[in-house]
C-alpha cells in the first residue's frame, strides 16, 4: 500500500502547483486567486520508482471555522490526519504570517514527521527565506520553486528517507474501475450524491451554487464492484462565466467528460430542464459518452408535481429518448440502486462488441425494409458493414453513392440498430464510406482492330450522306 504525503498550507502559496510537479500531471486547478482548491485531491509520485507514494493537494487553510472556508479547512485537516509525512508549504515572498504559526500549532498536535516547504524563492537569496523561518524550529527544511521546479529533488531524496518502507501494493493503480462523471448545472446536488454514495464527506457540499471548482476523482468500491467517482464544477451558460477561475473550473468538467465511461447528468426535478441542463446534455452528446439523466430531489415532489416533471422531461429531452431517466434523492439515498442499474446497461450498451457478420446483417434487413430514397435519378446503396469502436459503438457502411443518403435516413438507420441491438443509454455513429470507381482517371485507349472499325464506320457513315 503506498504512504501519503499531504501538502498543507494557507490560501495561495502554491500547493496545488507544487502537486502538479510531483504527480507530472495538470490535475489540480492553479490560479493566483486564493482559494481556488476546496477539496482534497489524490495523484501518485512516481518521480522516484523506488519509492512511489500518493501525494494529496489540500484547501488553503485560512482561519475561518465558518461557511465554505470552514468546510476547506475540516478537509485539510482530515488530509493531515490520514498522512505519513506533511510538507508545510509556505510562501517566501511575504514571509512568516499569524496565520502560519496558528496552522504550525495544529500540525504539530498530530505528531507526523513535517517538511518546511519554503516556495515561491525566485529572485530571493536562499540564505534569507531560510533565516525568516528559522523560527519554525524545523528539522528538515528545503527553499523550492513549485513553478519552476526547482527544489522537487532534494523534496523526494528527503521524503524517501521519511516515508515508511515501501510495500509494493499500490490501490491508487487504474486497475479497470467504471469511471462514473456527475454533470450538471450549479447546486443540483452533484456533491450530495457522492458523498451519499462513499457514506462520507469525501467532498464538500453547499447550498452555494459553485461550491465545487475542481473535479475531484474517488474511488468507490460497491456490490464487489470497483468505481471511480469523478465530482465536477457545475456548468453555466458561456455568458454567465465571468471569474477566470470558473472557466478553468468548465475546461475540467469537459475534459472529466472526455475522460469518463458514463456521465450522470443530473437535473433538478423542482425546475424541470432548463436552456442550461441542454447545453450541459450537448456536451456529453458531443463527446460521444454513455448517458444516464439523474433527477435529483424527487422527494420534495408532489404526486401531481410528479406528472407534470415526467411529462416535461419527455417533451424537452426528445433528442434523446434512449438516455434512461431516473427518479433520485441524494440527500436520503433514494433511487441508488435503480441508477447503478441504468450505469451498468448504459456502459454494457457502449463498450458491446460487434462482428462483421451480425452489423452486414442488420444493414441488409434495414435496407430491405426502406430503401433510401432516389436522389437525383440515383439511389444509395449499402453493400455492407463492420464494428469500428466503442463507447460510442461506431459501425462503418460501405457502398456507393452513400453521401446522399438524406439525415431522415441516417437516423432511421440509427433507431433500427439500437432496436436490433437493444442498445440503452449510449449515442451511435456511422462512417459511410463510398467505394471507388475503378475506372476512375482512367482514358480508355483503343486496340488497333477497335482503331480499324472506327475508320469503317466513318466511311460507311460519309457514303450514306
Amino acid at each position: 500500500m503506498l504512504d501519503m504525503v499531504a501538502l498543507v498550507g494557507r490560501p495561495n502559496v502554491g500547493k496545488s502547483t507544487l502537486f502538479n510537479g510531483l504527480t507530472r500531471t495538470r490535475d489540480a486547478l492553479v490560479h493566483d486567486e486564493p482559494g481556488v482548491t476546496r477539496d482534497r485531491h489524490y495523484g501518485i509520485c512516481r518521480l522516484n520508482p523506488e519509492h512511489p507514494f500518493i501525494v494529496c493537494d489540500t484547501g488553503g487553510l485560512s482561519g475561518d471555522d465558518e461557511g465554505l472556508a470552514g468546510a476547506t479547512a475540516k478537509q485539510s485537516w482530515m488530509a493531515a490526519a490520514e498522512a505519513a509525512v506533511i510538507v508545510f508549504v509556505v510562501d517566501a515572498k511575504s514571509g512568516p504570517e499569524v496565520l502560519d504559526f496558528d496552522i504550525l500549532a495544529g500540525l504539530r498536535k498530530l505528531g507526523k514527521p513535517m517538511v518546511l516547504a519554503i516556495n515561491k524563492t525566485d529572485g530571493k537569496n536562499t540564505e534569507d527565506a531560510i533565516h525568516d523561518f528559522a523560527k519554525f524550529g524545523f528539522s528538515h527544511v528545503l527553499p523550492m520553486s513549485a513553478a519552476h521546479q526547482r527544489g522537487v529533488p532534494e523534496l523526494l531524496e528527503l521524503l524517501g528517507k521519511l516515508l515508511p518502507e515501501h510495500r509494493p501494493e499500490a490501490p491508487m493503480e487504474d486497475d479497470g474501475a467504471l469511471r462514473l462523471a456527475f454533470i450538471g448545472r450549479p447546486n443540483v446536488g452533484k456533491s450530495t450524491l457522492v458523498n451519499r454514495l462513499l457514506g462520507e464527506e469525501r467532498v464538500i457540499a453547499s447550498d452555494v451554487p459553485g461550491t465545487t471548482r475542481d473535479s475531484i476523482s474517488v474511488d468507490l468500491e460497491r456490490d464487489g464492484r470497483d468505481y471511480r467517482l469523478i465530482d465536477t464544477a457545475g456548468l453555466r451558460r458561456r455568458g454567465k462565466i465571468e471569474e477566470a477561475v470558473e472557466k478553468f473550473s468548465v475546461f475540467k468538467t469537459l475534459q472529466s467528460i472526455q475522460d469518463c465511461q458514463v456521465a450522470v447528468v443530473m437535473l433538478d426535478a423542482g425546475e424541470g430542464v432548463t436552456e442550461q441542463d441542454a447545453t450541459v446534455l450537448g456536451h456529453v452528446l458531443e463527446a460521444g459518452r454513455a448517458l444516464v439523466i439523474a433527477v435529483n430531489k424527487w422527494d420534495n415532489q408532489s404526486n401531481y408535481q410528479r406528472e407534470q416533471t415526467k411529462s416535461l422531461l419527455e417533451r424537452k429531452l426528445s433528442f434523446c429518448t434512449w438516455a434512461p431517466i431516473v427518479t433520485i434523492s441524494a440527500k436520503h439515498g433514494t433511487g441508488m440502486a435503480e441508477l447503478f442499474k441504468a450505469i451498468h446497461r448504459a456502459y454494457d450498451s457502449a463498450t458491446r462488441q460487434f462482428s462483421t457478420a451480425e452489423v452486414t446483417k442488420a444493414i441488409e434487413i434495414a435496407y430491405a425494409a426502406f430503401p433510401p430514397p432516389v436522389v437525383r435519378g440515383h439511389v444509395a446503396k449499402m453493400k455492407y458493414g463492420h464494428p469500428g469502436d466503442t463507447n460510442p459503438p461506431t459501425f462503418i457502411v460501405h457502398g456507393n453513392r452513400l453521401k446522399t443518403l438524406p439525415d431522415s435516413y441516417r437516423r432511421y438507420l440509427e433507431n433500427f440498430f439500437r432496436k436490433r441491438f437493444k442498445l440503452v443509454g449510449t449515442p451511435i455513429r456511422f462512417v459511410f464510406k463510398d467505394g471507388d470507381n475503378p475506372y476512375e482517371g482512367k482514358k480508355n485507349v483503343l486496340t488497333d482492330r477497335q482503331l480499324e472499325k472506327r475508320k469503317r464506320l466513318i466511311r460507311h457513315h460519309k457514303r450514306n450522306k
